[in-house]
């Protein structure tokens, strides 16, 4: 007698883990400041001319492979230029420099994505990484709103006694040194007006692990980009767009397998922050057994570590 081989989903009671197509390559064309658009149409173009070389660059070096691209617009902190005014601009720009824009994304998107919050997921599967040694006395991530990769930071400590004598400075350690320590405290939000608001740093992170294709909202992908015509006028508001535009009818899948971004060197410091929170984000394992066995099928390599599989070039004014 032949039985129906069940979903180990449905074995569990656990929701069926969604899976999402895939690119090789999610190529970053540019993440920049509300402030940064308001030079208007020449900011844009001298944008994407001193970036095309590297466009160029990668996208020969992924010749016959799935490659989409993207651009996230920062409205998350500042609101100053609308979609209606800011999107014909940007295409304009970057078709002006030859090249192709697939997907636009909204930065407050990574914050909020309509029925979930992106970022709110994305913290609770951060697991801190403990210096060796530690007792618990620094408080949870979730309480602070901190990351940090060493021991010695700021409440890393173990309190002293009232009354006790200085014990003297030391410097802080990493917790996996090479060598020499590199040791970096990474703030998450803050609460200026009783609300949290995300740092951009911890928002940049939630944005690679969307491109990544790792999150997931009870088995469901949390966001898929939804195509806009481009005779179809944008919106006056920022909240009135998907949070994932996508533009070119025959852009490949806005998830790829890795990500490369391409910025200014101003933005190295939040990117570096950014390396350090994907360090400490634990991915749903049904996702990366998903991802070994696409990546399997097509016969690459795809590194277990998430942060191994996000790269940056990072440039200045040529």
């Amino acid at each position: 007698m032949n039985i129906p081989r069940l979903e180990a989903s449905v074995l569990t009671d656990r929701p069926r883990v969604e899976r999402v197509p895939r690119s090789h390559l999610s190529l970053e064309l540019g993440h920049l400041y509300m402030e940064d658009l308001l030079s208007g149409p020449d900011a844009l173009r001298r944008h994407f001319a001193r970036i095309r070389p590297w466009a160029e660059f990668v996208l020969g070096r992924y010749a016959n492979r799935r490659v989409s691209t993207c651009f996230l617009v920062d409205e998350y902190f500042s609101r100053i230029r609308k979609p209606v005014e800011l999107i014909p601009e940007l295409l304009e720009a970057a078709e002006r420099e030859g090249i192709t824009l697939d997907y636009v994304a909204r930065e407050s998107a990574c914050a909020d994505a309509g029925q979930v919050s992106p970022a709110a997921l994305v913290l609770e599967r951060v697991v801190p990484d403990p210096p060796p040694g530690t007792d618990g006395t620094r408080p949870p991530v979730k309480e602070t709103g901190w990351l940090t990769n060493s021991e010695g930071m700021a409440g890393t400590r173990e309190p002293r006694e009232a009354m006790a004598g200085s014990r003297g400075w030391s410097p802080p350690r990493q917790n996996d040194a090479r060598l020499h320590s590199i040791c970096v405290d990474v703030q998450l939000w803050d609460e200026p007006d009783g609300e949290r608001r995300w740092s951009c740093a911890f928002l940049a992170a939630v944005w690679q692990l969307l491109r990544l294709g790792v999150l997931r909202d009870e088995g469901k992908a949390i966001v898929t980009p939804q195509r806009w015509p481009r005779e179809k006028a944008y919106p006056d508001e920022w909240h009135d767009l998907p949070p994932v535009v996508q533009l070119s009818e025959r852009a490949h899948p806005f998830a790829a397998f890795r990500t490369m971004t391409v910025l200014e060197t101003r933005f190295s410091d939040v990117e570096a922050a950014v390396r350090l929170i994907l360090g400490q984000v634990a991915v749903d394992p049904v996702v990366i057994g998903q991802i070994r066995e696409q990546a399997g099928r097509e016969g690459i390599d795809v590194p277990d570590e998430l942060v191994r599989r996000v790269e940056h070039v990072f440039t200045d004014h040529l």
